[in-house]
């Protein structure tokens, strides 16, 4: 009987993990069909930059190669028509700022489920620049340290034109300036620094930080439910639990 429950469980854990990776791939796929109409219709990474980051980062997820082609076609068929990027403003619980990026093809479908989430979680769904002025646009880049130092990644950083750059772990984060995202990447790529990750990122100007758990749960399962939408590609906050 304990085999059978263990097997139960494995079974269980397998299903939810292929709905979140199913998930992740329409999020994925959304951000491809996007990046290509974003792009005038340019399917050519090498000249649609937003395509190329959405191809990558498809990729480190480990979507099919048929996928993602799958995608790029469809922001050319006439479905690609009623896919489009919506932004989302509004009040965490504790009052934290949050900014809500999603791509859809029924903007009247998607507001209706991100303003339940509100309303049942004690948010407050804002107009649009309701929060915005609080957050800045900035390029990110996550890179492989390789043995290098921070000082060492520092300078080629800044030779490279970065703002920032930070240690996490094996990797460091270069940031950068909204529109120097692409000319900073190539330049670090071309001075042999591996890039993992690459993309443009909502900075709150200010955190708040919350020290009560109980307050950040509450916070961080309301932003979970959000993230969990399939129409929504990505949630910034000014959420600070540190």
């Amino acid at each position: 009987m304990s085999g059978h429950s263990k097997w139960a469980t494995i079974k269980r854990q397998k299903g939810v993990a292929d709905l979140k990776r199913g998930l992740a791939f329409t999020k994925l796929s959304n951000a491809i069909t996007i990046a290509v109409k974003r792009g005038g219709g340019i399917t050519d990474i090498n000249n649609n930059f937003r395509l190329r980051l959405a191809v990558e980062e498809a990729r480190t997820a480990n979507m099919p190669k048929d996928n993602i082609e799958r995608a790029i076609r469809k922001a050319l068929g006439k479905d690609a028509g009623n896919v489009e990027e919506v932004i989302y403003e509004g009040f965490a619980p504790e009052g934290i700022s949050v900014i809500i990026e999603a791509a859809t093809d029924n903007t009247l479908r998607t507001t209706s489920e991100i303003k339940s989430i509100f309303n049942k979680e004690g948010g407050s769904f804002g107009k649009i620049g309701s929060v915005s002025y609080l957050f800045l646009q900035k390029g990110m880049i996550n890179v492989d340290k390789k043995g290098k130092s921070i000082d060492e990644l520092f300078e080629i950083a800044a030779e490279s034109g970065a703002e920032d750059i930070e240690e996490s772990g094996d990797e460091a984060i270069v940031t950068t300036s909204f529109g120097n995202l692409s000319d900073v990447r190539e330049k670090l790529s071309k001075k042999g620094i591996v890039i993992k990750k690459a993309g443009v990122v909502r900075k709150p100007l200010t955190p708040i930080v919350l020290t009560d758990k109980e307050k950040i749960a509450h916070v961080q399962n309301f932003l979970d439910k959000i993230e969990a939408l399939d129409d929504v590609q990505k949630v910034y906050s000014n959420l600070s639990s540190n």
